[in-house]
């Protein structure tokens, strides 16, 4: 590319316009943020509560493209092939951009080269959930069970690859027990598992659980968060339990595709983590259960890092390999 032509790349970009003179971008395209789970998910509300605040300080529509399957993979593989203007963004999350790289042979895009870092939005941490008619009431007496069984042990997961999937490997190597995951393609069918009693137990997020255990249809154990959350208040840590190490957690972050200007990545993710110091969205986001984050570029480039050699690590020693 010429340099005429990039500074004309830079120049059109929508998120330098917001960024400089906010009214400029009245009426231009749509911008699109590309979330890779079905409508009504947690990373789905996340996608919108954001985007709709970004649209509101941009004064640009952001346009939410649901692109479901493969635990994120689809989405993620769209927006590293889209055009790097900077009108294309990425809710990506623990489990297509940290664990798939070290999961699967034949991944249809690398993170580390495919995506540049704009922000950390949300993180989501899990509980430990079983059966409402388990008998297990805390952890300790659901690793006694676990251990009494001859058989691996059955987790519920929302699919291979998943935090949900390697979160409970990491449970087991720490407790002691052999972990046997049980895949399931749609959330229903997990969450119908769950309290059906289909499987010993499961690791969700604290939104999605919140629900469930209130509704009485499953029990909460633990959670991996490093204090109690206020939205299950009477629910201890692992911490507490006894399984400091197990603090895993999913984290959202904005990502870009690799070659978006510079000028382009800072101007939205100063907006982003302008988006995410509203009183108005981090009190929606906490009631759905995510804990904010908004840390720029600088400090999520370093958190992708961390998060990338210690999923890799983790799925390693689970043996784990998907095709």
């Amino acid at each position: 590319m010429s340099t005429r032509r990039h500074a004309l790349t830079v120049l059109a970009s929508p998120w330098l316009l917001a960024g400089a003179a906010p009214a400029m971008a009245q009426g231009g395209a749509p911008l699109k943020l590309v979330v890779g789970f079905p409508p009504g998910s947690g990373p789905d509300v996340v996608a919108r509560q954001l985007g709709q605040k970004l649209g509101e300080l941009m004064k640009q529509q952001v346009v939410i493209d649901n692109r479901a399957g493969a635990g994120g993979q689809i989405a993620a593989q769209a927006v590293a092939r889209s055009p790097a203007d900077g009108t294309t963004m990425l809710l990506g999350e623990v489990g297509s951009i940290s664990i798939s790289p070290a999961a699967y042979r034949k991944l249809p895009y690398d993170p580390a080269k495919d995506f540049v870092a704009v922000a950390e939005v949300v993180r989501s941490d899990f509980v430990l959930v079983v059966p409402a008619t388990s008998p297990a009431k805390t952890v300790a007496e659901f690793v006694a069970a676990a251990k009494a069984q001859k058989d691996r042990v059955n987790f519920g997961t929302f699919g291979a690859g998943t935090p949900g999937h390697f979160g409970a490997e990491v449970f087991g190597s720490l407790a002691g027990f052999a972990v046997e995951p049980i895949h399931y393609r749609a959330t229903g069918d997990a969450v119908t598992a769950i309290i059906a009693g289909d499987v010993m137990g499961a690791f969700v997020s604290t939104a999605l659980a919140l629900a469930q255990v209130k509704g009485g249809k499953m029990r909460a154990l633990a959670t991996t968060a490093p204090q109690r959350s206020a939205l299950l208040p009477d629910v201890p840590t692992f911490t507490e339990a006894g399984y400091p190490k197990a603090d895993f957690s999913a984290w959202f972050a904005l990502l870009l595709p690799t070659g978006t200007p510079t000028a382009a990545v800072d101007a939205l993710s100063q907006q982003a983590v302008a988006a995410l110091q509203s009183p108005d969205l981090r009190q929606k986001l906490q009631e759905a259960g995510f804990s904010i984050v908004g840390t720029g570029r600088a400090e999520t480039e370093r958190m992708l890092k961390a998060e990338a050699a210690r999923w890799a690590a983790v799925v390693k020693t689970s043996g784990f390999q998907g095709d």
